[in-house]
């Protein structure tokens, strides 16, 4: 069927909704989140510099954006997205744009964040240019390239080390020129978040990733695994709040989280009996509990 065939016409949401679907703006609190922590740390400090907080916060959401377009581009491309995904609709494999068109999405948003990324180098120094090159080269090589690293099973150390470590410790640095413990900690707690959501998404999909040879960690160890994954990336940052308020690295107001730990064990026990589209909900759960944990965690910190 073609793209301009009536009844797919007839289908087809309009391209406000289409595009803003292709965006995937639940998944976009894994920018706000490392951003608020790392600027709290720097406020905490008397270092925070608010221009440099904002404009990483868009860096990091181009970026964002850029991969989830190339990702749509890249699965329908390589045949993971079809008319059997469970998750909701991608805006490629459902004829509502053309694959040239998500291309030069990509493109729009990665050379904005390119620009961003200068601006922010220009005045937080070269390894702040740094992070913003290995972000946009890891969103193409995350379904892209010879060796896309969510097809062999690398897709969460991506989301960990950019989503955590580099977004969080990168926006500290930027606004102080340093990295410290806490921040690096705090990185890890993060990321863990941003890590379950992928989780999250790779149980669902394990079994028509496996028909695209799309080789997750859900896919190579099963679902047991995927689930004893989830169950580290859910509770390990209440365990890190909890080491660090205790020692001289952090205070009392890196245990604000905890507050979210019902929430948490509620997603967890969720994610733990449901299987196939009843994730989908909990899909939005972790980006949830995740921001939630997370402004918390800022919160407490500025405090």
């Amino acid at each position: 069927m073609s793209v301009n065939s009536p009844s797919l016409a007839q289908a087809r949401p309009s391209a406000f909704i289409v595009w803003l679907s292709a965006i995937r703006p639940q998944t976009l609190t894994a920018s706000l989140a490392p951003v608020a922590v790392g600027t709290a740390l720097a406020l905490q400090d008397g270092k925070v510099n608010w221009l440099i907080a904002i404009t990483a916060l868009l860096g990091a959401i181009m970026i964002q954006i850029g991969t989830n377009f190339f990702n749509d581009y890249s699965d329908f491309k390589k045949g993971a997205d079809t008319e059997d995904r469970l998750g909701p609709a991608r805006a490629t494999q459902k004829g509502w744009v053309t694959p040239k068109q998500m291309l030069v999405a990509t493109v729009v948003a990665f050379v904005l964040a390119g620009g961003i990324g200068l601006f922010l180098s220009a005045v937080g120094g070269w390894p702040i240019l740094l992070i913003g090159v290995f972000g946009i080269l890891s969103g193409l090589a995350y379904t892209g390239g010879p060796y896309p690293l969510a097809y062999v099973g690398l897709g969460d150390l991506f989301v960990m080390l950019f989503f955590g470590n580099a977004a969080v410790c990168g926006t500290y640095f930027a606004q102080t020129g340093e990295v410290t413990l806490a921040s690096v900690l705090a990185s890890f707690a993060v990321g863990a978040f941003a890590t379950a959501i992928l989780v999250v998404n790779n149980l669902r999909d394990r079994n028509t990733d496996l028909v695209a040879n799309k080789r997750t960690l859900a896919v190579r160890f099963g679902a047991s695994f995927a689930r004893l994954e989830y169950a580290i990336m859910v509770f390990g940052p209440y365990v890190i709040v909890v080491l660090v308020s205790q020692l001289d690295i952090g205070h009392t107001g890196w245990l604000l989280p905890l507050l979210t730990l019902p929430l948490a064990l509620y997603e967890f026990k969720s994610v733990l009996v449901k299987d196939g589209a009843a994730l989908n909900a909990h899909l939005g759960g972790a980006a949830r509990l995740g921001v939630l944990f997370s402004l918390l965690l800022a919160g407490g910190i500025a405090l």
